[in-house]
């Protein structure tokens, strides 16, 4: 870079800075000085702060944009007072319920962040455990989304139907892969930065340590004595529950491995937040324009991760589990999910269209893009009816597909690995959406009970071992 556009770049710099700031409230200014310090502190002093870099986890909701805009003008402080700044790795965990207007609104926010053509900024993305630069015009992974689906729809049989288990499960299993993979990608990463509350975290880790201990697998004791070694312990769990999940038909990917930087820090700035209203702030609003997609999977809200789907389940389920109308089950979850749908600002009529005709097409169109699987099949996977010995399998049939009660001997006879006719094996597979085999091993298991009760969050660290990771800026 010549002297000349080095210096026409730092110009251009001071101008986002200033943009920046001039969004920020005086409690903002302030915590934003915190944040410096913080990060100073944790990369040894000024003279050390050019060689630190630190990641953000970001999936385009609110705290996330939030912190990244924060730490982007911490980013510009620095460098305006400073020889060198810290440098910035940004990684979004592309998901099946990660739409391409969330995709659009990363690359809309970034752009206004100045982060396209500043080296000291890495923008990545992980999809289908592959780290990849960011780009929002990648077309999702086929295979991705395809295991991805069926994970859904196992956990979904296996937990007997449980709407929130099936939404949430499969997205933070993948977590642990996730951010081992991003923290020790290109020689990792020295410091992971956070706006989530230490009680979010410590929800998420008890959610997954309690569906790993379920599995009944042995895992090492103790607590991890670092960050990384937390990050590995959570991939570790999660294969667990995966192995457990598919039994001898598990197929494991290869593990992110456990380089990158010893002694990675944790600089949480939760407690900077606690006066600022997010979701209002002009920052986010007006700066970034952030725009929540109704559409959108939600990592930190998993009681309604996506209101407009979860509308339709509730349908479904209404209409062929408890013999009531499709109608009843979605208005019954709007008036649950009325309060958070006012708080989020979740367009309700989006939501209460869902019982109308046309509203039912939409929701069949976008829980077909989401699972892979049309009403019938989603319906058979809310019965989950080959569980147990095929313990619900009759009256699944009898209140979804009475004419094939009379084959329900032959049906169970396929399922317990019977010679059995094509035509019978193909009904399952069509109904279902899973292969045989898939089907066959459900039916050797139990139902599993869903952890999610405790309100598992995208987030890390439980208080003790944020504690073991805290660094003296946090």
């Amino acid at each position: 870079m010549s002297a000349i556009h080095e210096q026409a770049m730092n110009y251009v710099y001071q101008q986002v800075l200033q943009r920046l700031v001039g969004h920020f409230t005086r409690d903002e200014r302030t915590a934003l000085q915190l944040l410096i310090q913080r990060i100073v502190v944790a990369a040894g002093g000024m003279e050390q702060v050019g060689n630190y870099k630190v990641l953000i986890a970001h999936g385009g909701g609110e705290v996330s944009s939030y912190t990244l805009a924060l730490l982007r003008a911490a980013q510009l402080s620095i460098a305006g007072r400073a020889p060198k700044t810290f440098h910035l790795r940004v990684a979004t965990l592309r998901h099946p319920g990660m739409t391409q207007a969330t995709l659009d609104s990363l690359h809309h926010s970034y752009g206004a962040l100045f982060f396209h053509d500043d080296s000291r900024v890495e923008l990545l993305m992980v999809e289908n455990h592959e780290v990849l630069p960011f780009n929002h015009q990648r077309p999702a992974s086929s295979a991705g989304r395809e295991v991805s689906q069926r994970n859904m729809r196992m956990i979904g049989h296996l937990t007997s139907g449980d709407i929130r288990a099936i939404l949430c499960n499969d997205a933070y299993l993948a977590l642990g892969d996730f951010y081992q993979r991003v923290a020790t990608w290109n020689g990792g990463v020295h410091a992971v930065v956070s706006g989530d509350s230490v009680r979010k975290q410590s929800q998420y880790i008890a959610w997954l340590k309690k569906n790993a201990l379920a599995t009944g697998l042995a895992f090492a004791p103790g607590k991890p004595t670092s960050l990384n070694g937390l990050f590995a312990r959570m991939e570790e769990w999660s294969v667990g529950c995966y192995r457990d999940l598919y039994g001898e038909h598990y197929a494991g990917t290869e593990s992110p491995g456990r380089g990158g930087h010893r002694h990675l820090a944790y600089i949480g700035i939760a407690d900077l937040l606690d006066d600022v209203d997010v979701a209002r702030a002009p920052l986010l609003t007006q700066f970034l324009a952030h725009r929540r997609d109704p559409f959108e999977f939600q990592f930190s809200h998993p009681a309604y991760p996506n209101p407009l789907l979860m509308a339709h389940l509730y349908g479904l389920q209404a209409q062929c589990l408890r013999e009531l109308s499709y109608e009843h089950g979605v208005e019954g979850f709007v008036r649950q999910a009325a309060d958070y749908m006012l708080r989020r600002r979740v367009p309700v009529e989006l939501i209460t269209e869902a019982s109308s005709p046309d509203g039912r097409v939409l929701s069949n169109t976008y829980g077909q893009e989401f699972f892979g699987l049309d009403e019938s099949q989603l319906t058979c996977l809310l019965f989950a009816p080959f569980v147990q010995h095929g313990e619900r399998l009759e009256g699944f049939l009898r209140q979804c597909h009475p004419g094939m009660l009379v084959a329900l001997p032959e049906l169970h006879k396929a399922l317990q690995g019977k010679p059995a006719a094509d035509m019978l094996n193909q009904w399952l597979v069509d109904t279902s959406g899973l292969p045989l085999e898939l089907l066959q091993h459900l039916y050797r298991k139990r139902p599993l009970q869903a952890a999610h009760g405790s309100g598992i969050h995208k987030q890390l660290f439980s208080r003790s071992e944020a504690r073991t990771a805290q660094v003296s800026g946090r």
